[in-house]
């Protein structure tokens, strides 16, 4: 026998239901809609897996192939010391394209990111140009850009550089805009309640908060950039990507392992310390805000 609770519950069921459907359908819509956007997801996969014919068979085979390559390289050995130091200038090379194209599209982007920042910008006409200007840099990638540059001023690092340059302005630009609008607005309103204009509000408002943001974020991309300067090498770009080409079209895998170690060094080494400055500027913001 029931209850008098559960006998009111059943009285009142039909009533919850013409109030609430949606809590008392077998699927609801929520779950059904993620339902089908999983399983539109698993057709997209096994469709792209057919039409790109990927087979695990082929894949397991060329694993074989793979060891083969890694027994050609060992051990790492430049081959001569005179190729040896060639390879060191072309790593220097490739640092100094990373380090100057970062610096250079950071400075040519800190003002484009306050014409793209909705809180420093009144003219939505200049802020949708900047943003649609960056927008369509930052959608060429780098090699694209190094294949262009390389055709304008010729083969060499200047190329590379450029390439670097062009494409960090339009990643630097977004997030410079991004940090800028996420800036906490209580100081910029302080300084417009004592009579301060955009100048000073900007000044002392906006760019403590945000110059360690942005420092992090070269940081980052400069340490980034390495890598893709290794890569711009191979089309003509200059820097240790050069080399590294012509050793795998000569087949002198031993020397070619000798590059990769020396990249993998290199960027090791930046990484650890860009993380180390990059802790080093969080602390001092903290403090500063503290």
């Amino acid at each position: 026998m029931s209850t008098p609770l559960q006998a009111a519950a059943l009285r009142s069921l039909p009533d919850l239901r013409a109030r609430h459907p949606e809590a008392f359908r077998r699927l609801p819509r929520g779950r059904a809609l993620g339902l089908a956007a999983l399983l539109a997801a698993l057709a997209l996969l096994g469709l792209g897996l057919w039409r790109l014919e990927i087979a695990p068979g082929r894949l397991l085979s060329g694993f074989g192939q793979l060891l083969g390559f890694l027994g050609l390289m060992l051990p790492p050995d430049p081959g001569s010391w005179s190729r040896c130091l060639l390879i060191l200038h072309g790593l220097g090379e490739t640092v100094a394209i990373a380090f100057l194209g970062t610096l250079l599209a950071a400075l040519i982007a800190f003002p484009l990111g306050f014409l793209a920042a909705r809180n420093t910008t009144m003219s939505r006409i200049v802020r949708f140009a900047s943003r649609r200007l960056l927008d369509g840099i930052r959608g060429i990638d780098a090699l694209i850009w190094a294949l262009i540059w390389v055709g304008v001023v010729g083969l060499g690092p200047f190329a590379g550089l450029l390439a670097i340059m062009t494409s960090d302005i339009g990643t630097f630009g977004k997030l410079f805009s991004e940090a800028i609008e996420a800036a906490d607005r209580r100081p910029v309103e302080g300084i417009a309640a004592t009579g301060g204009g955009a100048p000073q509000r900007i000044r002392y408002g906006i760019l403590p908060q945000v110059l360690p943001v942005m420092a992090g974020q070269v940081l980052y991309l400069f340490e980034s950039n390495t890598r893709s300067s290794t890569i711009i090498g191979i089309v003509g770009a200059g820097g240790i990507g050069l080399y590294l080409a012509e050793m795998i079209r000569t087949l002198e895998w031993q020397a070619v392992s000798f590059i990769v170690l020396l990249i993998l060094l290199v960027v090791a080494a930046i990484d650890a310390l860009s993380s180390r400055l990059r802790a080093a500027i969080a602390g001092e913001a903290t403090r500063q805000g503290a």
